[in-house]
């Protein structure tokens, strides 16, 4: 059988672990190995601060939190999403507003985002899909022409970058998941990127239940006390030794996951050259880190038998999400504007092959000849 996805491992984190529990004795949050994962996202990514949180989702929360949405006030995003880039602002009372995406990078479509722009409007959510970058430059320039911010939805996002910029620090907030199914994990896990600096101590207090802990450890202040809105965004230390032992080996992981994702897409360049398949497209100014491979099929029937195809032979793809603004909660809390031209025929039509870090060569290439042969007994019928 060959799954969809394995997390990662690599042998180190164990160790980790048990240093945390056994030596450090310090298994809440932001102890050594914290401080350890959050100092090295701030060293390798340029990042002004970052924290990490208990998953993607809270570091999204944490960010809308920190956008001082009041009710009513609207967020632009994507609908071919998963819920929790919606969900973050609906907890604070936002309006949520989806617009197109890319036909080529699946990301949200830069130039429908200044006509869903009203005097509600706050921030603009960019969701970096399969780890390829959005149009950076001109959302950017959006938002400071209208006074917005930024918030990154990179889950999908961590070790790629936007001409030469890690993605999660171009905004005003980048937000990271370190879930099992991401390439880097913590089992569940995430992290926000502050890159306003006039942000960073009230991302601490909010992170801490509301208390300025964080300055009172720092020596700052003699004693901590409740200051604000918070509640407990900090994972265990357990779960940062996990990833510490991930980050550490972070290169591998990604040339692992980059070679697979190279090998599936010289194999099926033909496909897409024969107009029977859609590839990835990465744009040249951007560098991805290989979170997904996907094919987009020519119709919902073909891409139902490809996938039929594949588990008959012990081969588990997936679809992927189903667009937020046709589901119940979508169209209670949101609505769309402009023309969905392209968010639900990607989202019947785009199916994702296995992908992870040790993926074997044997059964890449089975992967690889299952769908050559699922397109070459197409061709002969």
């Amino acid at each position: 059988m060959i799954p969809f996805n394995i997390p990662p491992y690599m042998g180190t984190e164990m160790g980790y672990v048990r240093e945390a529990a056994e030596a450090n004795r310090k298994i809440c949050g932001d102890g050594p190995f914290t401080k350890r994962c959050s100092q090295w996202l701030e060293e390798r990514f340029g990042a002004t601060k970052a924290l990490l949180t208990t998953s993607g989702t809270t570091a999204l929360e944490m960010a809308a939190i920190l956008c001082e949405l009041e009710p009513g006030d609207e967020v632009i995003l994507p609908s071919f999403t998963f819920s929790t880039t919606a969900t973050a602002f609906v907890l604070v009372g936002a309006k949520l507003v989806f617009v197109d995406i890319r036909p080529d990078t699946m990301n949200i479509d830069e130039t429908k985002i200044e006509a869903a722009i009203t005097e509600r409007t706050r921030v603009i959510v960019p969701v970096h899909y399969a780890g390829v970058a959005c149009e950076m430059d001109a959302i950017m320039d959006i938002a400071r022409r209208y006074n917005l911010k930024v918030v990154e939805d990179a889950a999908q996002g961590v070790m790629s970058t936007y001409k030469g910029r890690a993605l999660g620090t171009i905004g005003d907030f980048g937000c990271y998941s370190f879930h099992e199914t991401k390439n880097y994990s913590m089992g569940e896990g995430g992290a926000i990127l502050v890159n306003d600096p006039a942000c960073v101590e009230r991302a601490e207090i909010i992170r801490e239940k509301g208390t300025n802990r964080a300055r009172f450890f720092r020596g700052q202040v003699d004693k901590y006390t409740w200051v604000d809105y918070g509640s407990s965004y900090l994972p265990s230390d357990m779960n940062a030794a996990y990833l510490w032992g991930q980050l550490e080996a972070a290169d591998a992981i990604n040339e692992d996951r980059l070679a697979t994702w190279r090998a599936y897409r010289e194999a099926f360049a033909d496909l897409e050259a024969a107009g029977l398949v859609q590839l990835p497209c990465v744009p040249a100014d951007r560098e991805h880190n290989a979170h997904m491979f996907y094919l987009v099929c020519d119709s919902l029937k073909e891409r139902t038998a490809l996938i039929d195809s594949l588990k008959a032979r012990d081969i588990f793809p997936a679809f992927h999400y189903i667009p937020l603004h046709s589901s119940p909660a979508g169209e209670r809390f949101g609505h769309f504007h402009g023309a969905d031209e392209y968010t639900t025929a990607v989202s019947e039509r785009l199916v994702r092959l296995p992908l992870y870090y040790g993926l074997t060569e044997k059964n890449r290439d089975a992967v690889i000849a299952a769908v050559r042969d699922f397109y070459a007994d197409k061709a002969s019928e």
